[in-house]
């Protein structure tokens, strides 16, 4: 549990120089078509930062707190322009009740059905044969995450609900996003500014939501009443992705998402040493342990998504019920 402060800092301060960087050759590069290249590389680094502020959020950096406030509202708001507060709320949402029906914003009804009852509710014909072939429309769909998360930042800013340090979120957030696209018109004529920022933001929201769907969708949903322990509750909805440090790196560490989610305040690095160690508590106490490789977890999504989208039983909560049933004597 101890930290990684040489780690964390050494990933800061080079996110700080590849912003660094790419902004100079940016500018040197100039009127090209070839900075829809430069457009997908600040993607990627758009995302790897992203991933520091998920770990900063989760205390993961520092012992101090507000320490790890301040790298999120930097990290999120004024580098990658996602409003911290707003996200907050929700992920710890999502950490308390991973996949549970009612409770989890992951899983809530939106542009997708996640859950049978969410597509049981779609009563158009168009919109019912969406849902039935849900599962290979969701990537494409992904291109537009990044546009929603921006979109959202800035409506819960500029809302009346409470919200923490409203005033820096909303300074960060505009310099953010007035500075990007600034740069991008000082340097590209519209028609090519236009394509940069697509580019940018779409190939943003498809890595985001590549490395987001494999950790919950397609594991059990749990039922609005179905009630289990924390152990239980967070193992049996996680899918760990196998694949070693390159699979780590790409994920920002959520390839360990069961142990991200017994430990959220463990630093990244620690999650692969205290693996092994998790998955042998869960088969000594009979508890399915899930992982499995990136492409199956991705053919695994795709088919979870079509057959919710058949408005069937759900099949994946069954295994939820069984383990309940076999604790219960016990209890």
């Amino acid at each position: 549990m101890r930290r990684r402060y040489g780690y964390y800092w050494a990933k800061l301060v080079g996110s700080v120089v590849a912003l660094g960087a790419w902004a100079v050759l940016f500018v040197r590069l100039g009127d090209s078509w070839w900075q829809l290249a430069m457009a997908a590389t600040l993607a990627v680094v758009m995302t790897q930062i992203a991933f520091l502020g998920h770990d900063a959020a989760h205390r993961q950096m520092f012992a101090s707190a507000a320490w790890n406030d301040w790298v999120s509202l930097v990290a999120a708001n004024l580098l990658v322009g996602i409003s911290y507060g707003w996200w907050r709320s929700k992920h710890n949402r999502h950490h308390a009740n991973p996949n549970k029906d009612g409770t989890d914003p992951d899983i809530a009804p939106g542009a997708l059905a996640l859950t049978p009852a969410a597509a049981e509710r779609v009563r158009s014909p168009l919109g019912r044969w969406f849902v039935r072939h849900q599962g290979w429309f969701f990537f494409p769909l992904t291109a537009f995450e990044g546009l929603s998360l921006h979109w959202d930042g800035v409506r819960r800013v500029a809302s009346r609900g409470a919200l923490n340090r409203r005033w820096v979120e909303a300074a960060f957030l505009t310099m953010r996003h007035g500075g990007l696209c600034t740069l991008v018109l000082l340097v590209l004529p519209p028609g090519k500014a236009l394509a940069f920022l697509a580019v940018q933001v779409g190939l943003f929201g498809i890595y985001l939501g590549c490395a987001f769907a494999p950790n919950h969708i397609g594991m059990p949903v749990v039922p609005a009443t179905l009630k289990l322990d924390f152990l239980r509750r967070q193992v049996l909805v996680s899918r760990n992705i196998t694949g070693g440090p390159a699979v780590s790196v790409l994920m920002g560490g959520l390839n360990y998402q069961i142990e991200h989610h017994l430990f959220p305040s463990l630093a990244r690095p620690h999650l692969r040493k205290v693996q092994p160690l998790v998955a042998a508590y869960c088969a000594a106490e009979g508890i399915p342990y899930t992982q499995t490789s990136l492409v199956s977890a991705y053919r695994q999504v795709i088919e979870h998504l079509n057959r919710v989208g058949l408005r069937g039983n759900d099949p994946f909560l069954c295994p939820l019920v069984a383990q309940r049933r076999a604790i219960e004597p016990a209890t």
